[in-house]
């Protein structure tokens, strides 16, 4: 039997599948149950269209926030911290502990520590002329109403 190795640069959505069931079946096997949840808070506008909003999953005693977009127009109402503290009560409710988040934008890093996240790492050369920054925030002492 020979093994092929194939590079593709398109979207092929049964290797990807294929490729995250592996990867999920050895981490179970591994570090046990992830108790995994995905997570989403819809910023809408008057007709009930998602213009924005907070995408993201808990597992492992974590809130991961993989997305966050307020629209331009929209921003310096204080939509950001709101939509990160309403995950983070969710998160707690869930059982989690911390959240971790990254960024490329000078503007949501400012945001993301204003709302108590700090940098645990970072890559300066990741673009021309800005990084990718990591944060974390415990939440084991917030309060949930």
């Amino acid at each position: 039997m020979h093994d092929r190795i194939e590079l593709s640069d398109g979207a092929d959505e049964s290797a990807t599948a294929a490729i995250l069931a592996g990867l999920k079946d050895y981490n179970l096997h591994r570090f046990g149950p992830a108790d995994w949840k995905e997570l989403v808070i819809a910023l809408k506008d008057e007709d009930g269209k998602v213009i924005g909003g907070l995408s993201g999953h808990t597992a492992r005693g974590w809130l991961y926030t993989a997305l966050l977009f307020i629209p331009e127009d929209l921003r310096g109402q204080g939509l950001g911290p709101k939509l990160l503290q309403m995950a983070e009560d969710e998160a707690r409710k869930r059982g989690c502990t911390g959240a971790y988040i990254d960024t490329m934008s000078a503007d949501a890093l400012t945001l993301y520590q204003k709302c108590g996240y700090e940098i645990f790492g970072q890559i300066a050369e990741f673009g021309p002329n800005y990084a990718m920054t990591y944060l974390k925030k415990l939440l084991q002492d917030a309060k949930v109403s």
